[in-house]
């Protein structure tokens, strides 16, 4: 035989014997020989509930099905879109510091959330809780239209507008101060952060005496 076949054949040889020894620690006494166990599941664990796990993470919303933000797990609130996993943990995090949110002017109070999410998950959502308490001044709420008025509000008053949150309000309230007050609703898109279409959005929740 010549060298070269030979040491093909020995190393045949070997792979086989190394395969057999490796079956053999592998298995179980009470195992078929060659059923091997390739993933082994943690305490409390197993491939299949991490598969089934992994497919409710990816599985898209049915129509007309809305997660409650004031309840859902962080695998529900991934589903909705642009959303995603970190995203969801965060709103979760805030959610357990801060308490429900009530409204999507609630959500808005989580970083990374902003009026384009907003607009994109506004008919998937829905809310259990009650929004967070404000305490609306009579000469800034106009009860009988229910718009506030954007050169008497607060802070407070403005967070809950849908799409403008805590930093967008702080920063109405230090341009007014500034430069004065607004001429009109438009003259919001002078704060940077606000664009026309969230201009839009809080339009019919404002005035300007």
């Amino acid at each position: 035989m010549p060298p070269a076949e030979r040491r093909a054949l020995i190393l045949l040889l070997s792979l086989a014997i190394a395969g057999h020894a490796i079956r053999l620690v592998l298995n179980r006494p009470d195992q078929a020989p060659g059923e091997i166990e390739l993933v082994q599941a943690l305490p409390g664990q197993s491939p299949l509930a991490h598969k089934d796990s992994t497919i409710a993470l990816g599985r898209p919303l049915d129509p007309g099905e809305r997660i409650d933000l004031d309840r859902s797990g962080a695998a529900e609130i991934a589903r909705l879109p642009r959303v995603g996993p970190g995203l969801a943990k965060r709103i979760i995090a805030d959610r357990e510091t801060r308490g429900p949110f009530g409204n999507m002017a609630g959500l808005d109070r989580v970083p990374g959330v902003g009026a384009a999410l907003l607009g994109a998950i506004q008919d998937h959502v829905t809310f259990s809780g009650r929004p967070p308490a404000s305490d609306p001044s009579p000469s800034a709420l106009d009860s009988s239209q229910n718009r506030i008025s954007l050169n008497q509000a607060t802070a407070v008053q403005l967070e809950a507008l849908p799409g403008i949150g805590a930093r967008l309000a702080a920063a109405i309230v230090r341009d007014r101060e500034r430069n004065g007050p607004f001429p009109s609703i438009d003259a919001l898109s002078r704060i940077p952060g606000i664009k026309p279409a969230l201009v839009g959005r809080v339009r019919q929740r404002l005035q300007v005496p």
